[in-house]
């Protein structure tokens, strides 16, 4: 990606930047601490952290109103953050605590709120393709203008369901905005060496889907292109492709040492194309924040994330009768 050019005065509210600040400043610093309790330990198995991808969600979830669902794989709990799933249950699902939102039973890729309209966390690479479509299809049964959010990586963009998906979707003119983070990754592979392709949305122009590519290293951007797609899917116009460009600063999971790209190439693009740090210029430039105001938001992020931690380390683990419950539903 090119260096992003300095930073212009866009048409958005002081409210809506700080909003956007705080949520993707949420997202990193949970992740952080993520990171820390389980080289700490206390999170066992899959780890996958969002760190670097964080305008992604939080422009989407900017355009979804009451009702819209989203669903996604296994790099989810900025999704759960973004959409207002509170921070010591995810925690607490992380270390394996009857305080999780899946009772400690989900861990990392397996936990769900209906309140909040958030169907997964799925580790079957694409699988949540096909149940978001499913998703849709029931708010299009019901008659209302509800959209679901199913959103995957450039990796599952390869995988055969998610075209199976797409003509679905068109043909019964569902309600759903395919989403690609893509990552230019998927697991160590990078998309250069796996496709052909020079995009990935535009392989649902076969299927008479629209879509385009959007800068995911800018929030205002992706809200922008989530608003469009949201719009022809309340209209009755079938689905849409956002396929948005990101990049997450860690490894695919906490047991990879992402050794198939230089740390240079990782720095390069904390240094220049940070999401988070956009934003701070736009607030400080445009004279709607200082530094210190930002500074004390900060410290208001990092309590409620070590207040998450501790929740989490003081939440029992499940009893073993647990095992018998939630089997089916």
């Amino acid at each position: 990606m090119a260096t992003r050019k300095p930073a212009e005065k866009p048409n958005v509210s002081k409210d809506e930047l700080l909003r956007y600040y705080r949520e993707m400043l949420l997202i990193r610093r949970f992740e952080e601490k993520a990171g820390q309790l389980y080289g700490m330990g206390l999170i066992g198995g899959f780890c996958h952290l969002y760190i670097g991808q964080e305008a992604v969600v939080v422009g989407l979830e900017a355009c979804a109103k009451e009702g819209d669902k989203r669903i996604t794989s296994y790099r989810d709990h900025g999704h759960m953050l973004a959409c207002g799933m509170d921070a010591r249950g995810v925690m607490a699902e992380l270390t394996g605590r009857i305080g999780g939102y899946s009772k400690g039973k989900g861990g990392s890729m397996h936990m769900f709120s209906r309140e909040r309209h958030f169907y997964g966390g799925h580790g079957i690479v694409g699988a949540q393709v096909p149940l978001g479509a499913g998703l849709a299809f029931a708010d299009k049964y019901l008659g209302n203008d509800n959209v679901t959010f199913t959103y995957f990586g450039d990796g599952a963009a390869n995988q055969g369901q998610v075209y199976e998906t797409y003509n679905m979707a068109e043909l019964w003119m569902l309600p759903v905005v395919f989403v690609i983070e893509n990552n230019q990754y998927a697991m160590g592979t990078s998309v250069r060496r796996a496709t052909k392709s020079t995009t990935l949305y535009g392989r649902g122009l076969a299927y008479g889907i629209p879509g385009e590519q959007v800068d995911g290293m800018d929030v205002l951007a992706v809200k922008a292109a989530g608003e469009k797609a949201v719009a022809h899917c309340r209209a009755g116009k079938g689905p849409y492709i956002l396929e948005v460009m990101t990049y997450r600063y860690r490894g695919h999971s906490m047991s990879d040492p992402a050794k198939y790209r230089t740390r240079e190439e990782v720095q390069k693009m904390r240094d220049e194309r940070d999401a988070i740090e956009h934003v701070r210029v736009l607030l400080v430039e445009g004279g709607h924040a200082t530094d210190d105001d930002l500074k004390a938001i900060d410290r208001e992020i990092k309590a409620i994330v070590n207040e998450a931690a501790e929740f989490a380390k003081e939440s029992p683990e499940p009893p073993v009768a647990e095992l018998w419950t939630d089997i089916y539903a």
